[in-house]
């Protein structure tokens, strides 16, 4: 950045008192997005399945939002830091919202070619991307508000989208049962509404601004300090500089990958060999997800006080290869579950001390940009992880595949903790670097 900086980023609380309504405004904006999102996840394929009986276009619905979602996610950081994260929050809920409720009226007057489907759905994914960074970036100041640690402040967070998780597809599953699938579509347009709303009103005025600094310099040298693609090289230097940042996307991005394929393609591949059926699906998600909202809870609360990288390769341990492992084995359901149950609990605790890790290293001014792109690059390969799935059991079947990608998550999990770069996670105790600090009660341990 130019020197000369007379307004640092705002990191404070911007008056004495202490405020939960931000967190809580910001976490319920969150809850209504993502169960929505859900609701919409279980409506939209079965649609598409019931008007062209095709699973190929099924998939390639599924493509067109991800992809849009990842890219241009990866592109707006800049934008989010300049506008600030509330306006682009409220303003890309709302065109989301746009979007989805056209699929239904569009559909109704017999006005949705599945090239329109398509494009629709690409808006909702492209609006999903910016809108999802934004709200996780003012997190951070909603923790500063309620003088919270900030593994509690993610913790929360990682609640509030488990629990949406959770209840979204049962709602979803209901809700297409009774009233048909574009119900769902149009319930996933209201949330979309609802979460604009929430943002735009319903937050205390001057919570998410911009992040850009003020500077004493000329307006040329202001005006370029500014521009678009120099605040997103900002954010790509600072990235490319911070070691443990980098180890923990290439680590996230392989895990991402081999989740998408494993909940995608694998799972419905083994619920169908092994009889579960559908039900089994269902089963094992609900299990696990209810049981990774308990995990976050805790970590919500105690997490701040545990040591970091121990806590974090255990929940990795739990959560992993034990999954593709037991269905390999074919074991009976009660040890399925009891497998994923255990897992889901692991996996509660790996969000708050990412999410954690990522807000103290950051300075809050590059929040936006570096938080972009480490999302972007960590979920890049959720869209390829069913067609790698796909190729790998048409290649060598059901249990080689199962095999093959525990072994490598496995090994992605577990071996990379030995790099030195990890050890930078138990090193931020008692605050963060530089303008990343956050209120001084807020603790930073471990």
């Amino acid at each position: 950045m130019t020197g000369g900086t007379t307004t640092a980023t705002r990191t404070a609380v911007d008056g004495p008192g202490r405020s939960f309504r931000p967190l809580a405004g910001v976490l319920t904006a969150t809850a209504v997005s993502v169960t929505g999102t859900r609701v919409s996840a279980i409506a939209l394929p079965w649609f598409v399945l019931a008007t062209t009986g095709s699973a190929t276009m099924t998939g390639l619905v599924a493509f067109a939002e991800m992809a849009p979602y990842v890219a241009v996610k990866a592109l707006t950081g800049p934008l989010v830091d300049r506008l600030g994260p509330r306006v682009v929050s409220w303003t890309t809920d709302a065109v989301s919202a746009g979007a989805a409720g056209l699929i239904p009226l569009l559909h109704a007057r017999g006005l949705m070619p599945f090239w329109v489907l398509l494009v629709m759905v690409a808006v909702i994914g492209a609006m999903r991307g910016p809108g999802d960074l934004a709200k996780s970036v003012m997190v951070p100041e909603a923790a500063d508000h309620a003088r919270v640690p900030m593994e509690r402040a993610t913790g929360l967070s990682g609640v509030t989208e488990r629990l949406a998780s959770t209840i979204g597809p049962a709602v979803g599953g209901g809700l297409v049962a009774l009233m048909g699938p574009l119900a769902g579509v149009a319930v996933n347009a209201g949330t979309f509404a609802l979460g604009s709303l929430i943002i735009a009103v319903a937050l205390p005025r001057g919570m998410g601004r911009s992040a850009v600094p003020v500077t004493d310099a000329g307006p040329a040298e202001q005006e370029q300090t500014a521009g678009y693609w120099r605040m997103f090289r900002e954010g790509f230097t600072f990235l490319r500089s911070e070691p443990l940042l980098l180890t923990v996307i290439v680590m996230i991005g392989i895990t991402n990958l081999i989740d998408a394929g494993f909940v995608s393609v694998l799972v419905p591949v083994w619920a169908r060999e092994s009889g579960n059926g559908p039900a089994g699906i269902g089963l094992t998600a609900a299990v696990m997800g209810g049981t990774a909202v308990l995990g976050s809870l805790i970590a919500a609360a105690v997490a701040s006080r545990l040591p970091r990288r121990t806590v974090f390769f255990a929940g990795f341990l739990l959560c992993g290869a034990p999954r593709f492992l037991v269905l390999a084995l074919g074991a009976p359901m009660w040890v399925v579950l009891t497998v994923f149950a255990i897992g889901g609990f692991g996996s509660g605790f790996l969000n708050p001390i990412l999410g954690a890790v990522l807000f103290e290293r950051v300075p809050r001014h590059l929040l936006g940009r570096v938080h972009a792109l480490s999302g972007s690059l960590s979920w890049a390969g959720i869209p390829l992880g069913g067609l790698a799935a796909g190729a790998s059991i048409a290649l060598v079947g059901l249990i080689p595949s199962l095999i093959a990608a525990g072994a490598v998550y496995f090994a992605t999990t577990t071996l990379a903790g030995l790099r030195p770069e990890w050890r930078e996670m138990d090193r931020l105790r008692g605050g963060a670097s530089g303008e990343a600090a956050v209120a001084p009660e807020t603790a930073r341990t471990a």
